[in-house]
């Protein structure tokens, strides 16, 4: 594990894990991207309540002014500054969901199905000595056989491994309840339904351990 990366949950944690995907990368650019919009807008709309409170109180609760009235230039502009704004977010959020969604020619798939409350794993392009399809269970280790150094509800046995600079293709489904798939630092999040075949791909373009874990009330 490289212990130079974010790639594991930690209280009171604000930012985003260290990106090992592509994926993940593009979310942390759109997120950094919207909040310059974000902080925009905050501060507009923060000074326009103060100087309504500061110029209508006690002292002064009549407020008259030529644009309250006839005001077609200022109807103008708070009609199309945030239409403006929602194109310009618009746009990369769609290059976005359609870089998630995109699955490029897949050297592996991995097929994943959900328990409770542990992982099925199957490498359907690979076989074993026997001419079996590799597949394996994962649980979690509980707490009293935890190494030192080992991470408190994200260790487990068997270990999901997939190769660096790779197409994968994930097939999430679930075999008794709702169940969520996540990885954080890879960008995924797929949920896992009984009777449904989820898709998505994985493209991981450096080493590491990725912790994940559910992330829904499994239902």
């Amino acid at each position: 594990m490289n212990l130079f990366k974010f790639d594991v949950a930690e209280n009171y944690a604000l930012g985003f894990q260290d990106a090992g995907s592509m994926v993940m990368e593009e979310i942390i650019n759109f997120h950094n991207f919207v909040m310059i919009y974000l902080v925009f807008i905050i501060v507009s709309v923060l000074w326009i309540l103060l100087q309504a409170m500061n110029r209508f109180n006690k002292v002064n609760r009549f407020i008259s002014h030529k644009y309250m009235i006839h005001g077609s230039l200022i109807e103008i502009i708070w009609t199309l500054t945030p239409a403006l704004i929602l194109v310009t977010i618009a746009f990369p959020s769609f290059k976005l969901l359609y870089l998630i969604d995109e699955v490029i020619d897949p050297a592996i798939t991995i097929k994943i199905i959900g328990h409770q409350w542990y992982w099925s794993y199957e490498y359907s392009d690979y076989y074993d000595q026997n001419g079996k399809t590799i597949n394996y269970d994962s649980f979690m280790i509980k707490e009293e056989d935890l190494n030192i150094g080992d991470l408190i509800n994200l260790e487990v046995d068997n270990r999901l491994v997939v190769p660096v600079d790779t197409h994968v293709r994930i097939l999430v489904t679930a075999a008794d309840v709702i169940h969520c798939w996540a990885v954080p630092s890879l960008g995924v999040k797929l949920d896992a339904i009984p009777g449904r075949l989820n898709q998505t791909n994985l493209l991981a373009y450096r080493e590491g351990i990725f912790y994940g874990h559910c992330n829904e009330i499994c239902v």
